[in-house]
């Protein structure tokens, strides 16, 4: 079982960082998941009443991700932050795309609420993973683009194990290695602040419902918290 840590880089430069690990074992991603199925139409039924929208660029939870963003040299508004980018699409499309049960949940879940949130396939995950700066030497190959290999920038903040970047520009994209599919039985679930003394108990309520969907799911789920004063976990 890894161990997942913010280094202390990071949490002294994002000081009030939250991060949410929602973790399942013995996940069944192939049988119906009617409750995240349920949730994905009231939050799409609720767009399109007018009754609630995404989250977007002038809101607090989306304009703090763009000044971490910018303070490691990224151009958020050209290579955005997860949910910035979900939202957006939500908003435009009027529907959340459908990928898997697992990834559907996340998803639903994150733009909800305006947090980030990705997830790892732990079985393809080789030693720790670090939610550290880039040193430029690290590979990583893109969700979706197996073929294509890219090097994050020096001070670039990046979820990394021992054989490469998971997840670039903090939460931008996830790693095609560690994706999460239909077969993913030990996956962690990311959901993401940093504004914990505001958003913290936002984080908390998301990070209960993401494990409410899986539990029905699921062998055993568990949440850990990361943030600097609780840097580690094992998941």
């Amino acid at each position: 079982m890894p161990d997942i840590h913010l280094t202390p880089a990071v949490a002294d430069a994002f000081p009030d960082t939250l991060i949410a690990l929602v973790t399942a074992t013995g996940l069944r991603g192939r049988e119906p998941w009617p409750d995240t199925t349920a949730a994905l139409d009231a939050l799409e039924q609720q767009l399109a009443d007018g009754v609630w929208q995404p989250a977007d660029e002038s809101d607090p939870r989306i304009e703090a991700w763009h000044t971490a963003y910018r303070s490691f040299g990224t151009n958020p508004r050209r290579i955005r932050p997860s949910v910035d980018a979900l939202g957006r699409r939500f908003a435009k499309k009027g529907a959340l795309p459908r990928i898997n049960p697992a990834v559907d949940s996340y998803n639903c879940v994150s733009v909800r609420h305006g947090l980030p949130a990705g997830a790892f396939d732990l079985d393809h995950v080789t030693g720790d993973i670090a939610i550290r700066h880039a040193d430029g030497t690290e590979e990583f190959t893109p969700l979706g683009e197996p073929d294509t290999t890219e090097t994050p920038k020096p001070g670039e903040i990046v979820y990394a194990d021992t054989t490469g970047v998971l997840t670039r520009h903090w939460n931008h994209r996830d790693a095609h290695r560690t994706r999460v599919t239909e077969d993913s039985t030990h996956v962690t679930f990311v959901l993401e602040t940093l504004q914990a003394a505001r958003d913290g108990h936002l984080l908390k309520t998301a990070a209960d419902e993401l494990r409410n969907l899986l539990t029905p799911h699921a062998e055993q789920t568990a949440v850990h918290y990361l943030g600097p004063a609780h840097p580690g976990a094992t998941v």
